[in-house]
């Protein structure tokens, strides 16, 4: 027993010694490294053409032909100096990039919305998602910032506009008189693609939905199913495309003699939850509920359950913006659906093309269209 407990005590002591000189190897290669780059003084700091230069035995002004592509220097001191210029790790900086006008491979979106709410809504990751398949087939990057307000929101753009962060921007929930129009409208201003109807984007490249066909849909549907009390649980206010869906929502059940009912929210479940509840303890409780998104659609459910209020024989409900959610629950969620993904994919492509130089223009992508499902049925109450 001595003599194994022996040898695996020198077994220890040799793992141990191999692993130390390991280790001096592993340092004395390091500091052969850092003491090379330490001669030439490229240590703790960015490379530069000078450094570039010093290694290839050239001017600083061949340097910045070659890495320009500009005319002055031979083929083969061009690819001397762009293979030195790799080697070393070379970058240009954002100044550098500035004055050039160099391409920043980046594209930005901000989003004006509380971070709290943004979370239960599955369009912007559906959204973001359709962008990113785009960007990535072209090398480019997102910038995405999130600030509470419009006035964040430009300040952010004016930022991005004098450091040359990015090459175009996103601009989404527009407004009635949106104050980000006429100042994207100005000559220097980045290239950008409006997320919203032709009537809201100042002339500017838009990409949208129709909502207005998709809301008129929605209400003759259920007027065709038997209801005649029908009420809408609606989003933030401010917000163009709420106003637009508003409209039609008056509009159509008006001109079918209808009872219309507005429910206003900030999109989030509890107020979802809040607005069905005070629409369905009414007297004159609505028979059929559209919903601006998918989680508010969920709640309300959920507020007619507690309610004892049957879905669907005495409540139809329809959610907009058809999710995985929608399917998911019981019953599952009628609701209005058009691929957001390949939405924010066209948006991409028209971003592009504007960075490019193409004339802009209005782009429809989509009408979203009705799936019923087991939250619709026909009414036959009172």
């Amino acid at each position: 027993m001595a003599a194994l407990t022996g040898r695996a005590s020198f077994g220890r002591q040799r793992a141990r010694a191999a692993r130390g000189r390991a280790g001096a190897r592993s340092i004395k290669r390091f500091s052969r490294l850092f003491a090379s780059r330490l001669s030439k003084g490229l240590h703790l700091r960015r490379i530069t053409i000078a450094d570039i230069a010093q290694r290839a035995g050239v001017s600083t002004g061949a340097v910045s032909y070659a890495l320009n592509d500009r005319p002055g220097v031979s083929a083969d001191t061009r690819a001397r100096i762009l293979a030195i210029a790799g080697e070393l790790g070379w970058e240009p900086s954002s100044a550098a990039r500035s004055l050039s006008g160099a391409r920043t491979e980046t594209v930005g979106l901000v989003l004006a919305r509380d971070p709290n709410t943004l979370g239960f809504e599955s369009f912007y990751m559906q959204f973001i998602a359709g962008i990113e398949s785009e960007l990535a087939k072209r090398s480019y990057g997102l910038l995405l910032q999130v600030v509470p307000d419009l006035e964040a929101e430009m300040r952010a753009y004016r930022k991005w506009r004098a450091a040359r962060r990015v090459d175009g921007v996103v601009t989404v929930d527009l407004r009635l008189d949106d104050p980000r129009v006429p100042w994207l409208t100005e000559p220097d201003s980045i290239p950008a693609v409006l997320v919203g109807d032709p009537v809201l984007a100042g002339g500017l490249t838009s990409v949208w939905t129709d909502d207005a066909s998709a809301m008129r849909e929605s209400v003759r549907y259920l007027h065709a199913m038997g209801h005649r009390r029908i009420a809408r649980v609606s989003g933030v206010k401010s917000f163009g495309h709420t106003q637009i869906r508003d409209d039609a929502f008056r509009d159509e059940t008006a001109r079918l003699g209808e009872e219309g009912q507005i429910g206003r929210t900030d999109y989030t479940p509890d107020q979802g939850a809040g607005a069905t509840r005070t629409l369905l303890t009414r007297a004159d409780r609505p028979t059929a509920i559209i919903y601006d998104n998918d989680v508010m659609a969920l709640a309300g459910l959920g507020v007619a359950n507690e309610l004892g209020i049957l879905v669907p024989a005495e409540l139809s409900i329809i959610a907009w913006d058809d999710s995985p959610l929608c399917v998911a629950t019981y019953p599952r969620l009628s609701a209005l659906s058009h691929d957001v993904t390949s939405f924010g994919a066209h948006v991409a492509r028209r971003l592009f093309d504007r960075i490019e130089g193409a004339k802009g223009g209005s782009f429809l992508d989509s009408t979203p269209t009705l799936r019923p499902r087991g939250t619709t049925a026909r009414y036959v109450g009172p």
